[in-house]
C-alpha cells in the first residue's frame, strides 16, 4: 500500500489478526462450518444471529483462545455491548459517512494485499466470490464499528486521571494483588535504505510525464493506465481508486497533492516514500475526495544494496570502536525519520512508549533482538519489503532492559495511570450501558435467557 506509512512492518498474521475483530474471519478458508440460524437477540435496531456468535468465537480462538474459555454468554454480551453502542451513536446523530467507511475499507483490502500479495490473493483467502462481494461484507462490518467507537469515544473521549487518583487507585490493590509487568526491552535501531539511482529517477519520473501526457492529449484511460502499469498491489487491480478524507492517513505528500488538485486534474509527478506518483482527482465532495492514482517504484541495482550493507557495518564498527556513539550514528546516517532523532529508539505501536513486553512482542522483531547481549550491536539485518521493492539494512541493539518484578508506584508511574484511566472508563462506561439498556428496546431469545450477563441485559 503505497501511502500509509508503518514505523514497523508486523507479519502477516499479527496484522490480520488486527483486523479481523470484527466477525469475519468465519469467512474465511476455514474447516470449521458456520450455523446460520435464527436471531438471537435484537438491541435497537439491530439483530444478533446464532451465526454471529459462531463467527465471533471463531475470531478468538484464531486469536489464541482455547475453544471453550469464553462461553457463549459472553460472547452474546460483547456482540449486544457494541450495538447498543452503534445504536445509540445513531440516536445522538454520531454518525459515519459511507465514504469513511469505504476509505477504511478500502485501506484494509489495500493492507491486505500489501502484505500477502495482490487483491487476488486476499480474495482467495477469504474465500470470496469478487472485490464488490468482500467491500459489501466488510462495509456492514466497519460500518457498526466505527459507529461503535465514536459513541465510546463520546462517552470517555475527555476522561482524565490526577495524580491523586492514580496513588488512590494504586495503594488500595492489595499488595498480594498488585500487577505484575512483565520483562521488557528498550529496543534501537538504525536503518539505511538503499537509494536508486538518479538516472533511475529521470526514467521513472518521465515514464509518468508520457502516461499523464497520454491521458491529458489523446484521451487515455487513467484507470486502464494504473492497471497495465502501476506498481500498488492494493489499488492495481481497481484501477488505482482510492477514495479520501483529510483524516484518511495517507503520507502528507500524498494529502497535500491530493487536496491540491481540481476536478479532473492530474498531478504532476511526485514523490512520497513508496517511490513516484500521479493522481487524477476523478470527483470531489466537501472534504472528501475520489482518485486515482499510479505507483512506479525505482529499481535498484545490486550493487546499490550491497553499499547500503557495506556502509551500515562500517558504521557498527565506527560504534564498536567508540569513535562514535549509538545515538550520534542514528542521528547522522539512519534512513527511518520515525527514529533517528530519538538515538534510534524503536516506539511500541500499542501505546506509543519506548518499552516493549517480551511476552507482546512481534515474533519478528522478537527474533532479531533475542540473543543480543547488553551494548551488543548486531550485523546488519536485511528485511525485505513486503511489496517487492529493495530491502532494507539495519544494526540493532538493546538499549535497556527491565525485568519482571511487582508493580512499584514510581517506577511504573506511567502504566498504573494508564491502568487507573481504564478503570476510571470501565466504570462510567458500565453506569453508561446500564442507563441506556433502561431506554433500548432489547429483545433475547428464549434459550439465552438463563445467560449470566455482566449488564441488566434481562432488564430484572
Amino acid at each position: 500500500m503505497p501511502y500509509v506509512k508503518e514505523t514497523l512492518k508486523f507479519s502477516v498474521r499479527f496484522f490480520l489478526l488486527a483486523l479481523l475483530t470484527f466477525s469475519f474471519t468465519a469467512n474465511a478458508q476455514s474447516t470449521r462450518r458456520v450455523k446460520i440460524d435464527g436471531v438471537t437477540a435484537v438491541v435497537g435496531d439491530y439483530v444478533i444471529l446464532d451465526s454471529d456468535i459462531e463467527k465471533l468465537k471463531v475470531d478468538i480462538e484464531n486469536q489464541g483462545a482455547a475453544a471453550g474459555e469464553i462461553s457463549d454468554c459472553q460472547l452474546l454480551g460483547k456482540l449486544m455491548e457494541d450495538r447498543l453502542y452503534a445504536h445509540q451513536a445513531v440516536q445522538d446523530s454520531l454518525l459515519v459517512s459511507d465514504t469513511e467507511v469505504n476509505t477504511t475499507s478500502d485501506r484494509q483490502i489495500q493492507q491486505l494485499a500489501s502484505q500477502i500479495g495482490s487483491v487476488e490473493k486476499v480474495l482467495e483467502f477469504y474465500n470470496q466470490p469478487d472485490l464488490q462481494s468482500f467491500k459489501d461484507e466488510l462495509y456492514d462490518i466497519n460500518k457498526l464499528r466505527m459507529l461503535a467507537e465514536k459513541m465510546k469515544m463520546e462517552i470517555v473521549g475527555e476522561v482524565e486521571v490526577t495524580p491523586e487518583e492514580v496513588r488512590q487507585f494504586f495503594y488500595d490493590i492489595p499488595i498480594t494483588k498488585r500487577p505484575v509487568f512483565g520483562a521488557e526491552l528498550e529496543i534501537a535501531q538504525i536503518v539505511k535504505q538503499p537509494k536508486p539511482s538518479e538516472e533511475e529517477k529521470r526514467r521513472i519520473i518521465q515514464r509518468l510525464e508520457q502516461i499523464r501526457q497520454d491521458v491529458i492529449e489523446n484521451g487515455s484511460s487513467f484507470s486502464v493506465k494504473a492497471i497495465l502499469y502501476s506498481q500498488d498491489p492494493g489499488s492495481k487491480s481497481s484501477g488505482g481508486a482510492y477514495s479520501m478524507t483529510r483524516e484518511t492517513p495517507f503520507v502528507k505528500e500524498f494529502k497535500d497533492v491530493a487536496f491540491s488538485l481540481r476536478e479532473g486534474e492530474i498531478s504532476e509527478p511526485f514523490e512520497t516514500d513508496f517511490g513516484y506518483h500521479i493522481i487524477l482527482v476523478e470527483k470531489i465532495r466537501g472534504q472528501e475526495v475520489d482518485l486515482r492514482h499510479i505507483l512506479l517504484i525505482p529499481e535498484i541495482s545490486n550493487e546499490q544494496i550491497t553499499a547500503a550493507q557495506t556502509q551500515l557495518d562500517s558504521i557498527r564498527n565506527e560504534i564498536i570502536a567508540d569513535r562514535l556513539s549509538f545515538e550520534e550514528a542514528a542521528l547522522q546516517f539512519s534512513d527511518e525519520t520515525e527514529t533517528k532523532y530519538d538515538g534510534g529508539i524503536l516506539r511500541n505501536p500499542q501505546d506509543y512508549s519506548a518499552r516493549f513486553e517480551l511476552t507482546n512482542m512481534d515474533p519478528t522483531l522478537y527474533n532479531q533482538v533475542a540473543r543480543l547481549r547488553d551494548n551488543e550491536i548486531s550485523k546488519p539485518i536485511r528485511e525485505d519489503d513486503p511489496r517487492g521493492g529493495a530491502p532494507k539494512f539495519k544494526i540493532m541493539k538493546i538499549a535497556n532492559r527491565y525485568d519482571e518484578h511487582m508493580a512499584d508506584f514510581a517506577r511504573d508511574y506511567t502504566k498504573i495511570k494508564e491502568l487507573a484511566l481504564a478503570d476510571k472508563e470501565r466504570k462510567l462506561i458500565e453506569k453508561w450501558i446500564s442507563e441506556k439498556i433502561k431506554q433500548t428496546y432489547v429483545q433475547i431469545n428464549d434459550s439465552r435467557k438463563d445467560c449470566d450477563f455482566t449488564s441488566n441485559w434481562l432488564k430484572k
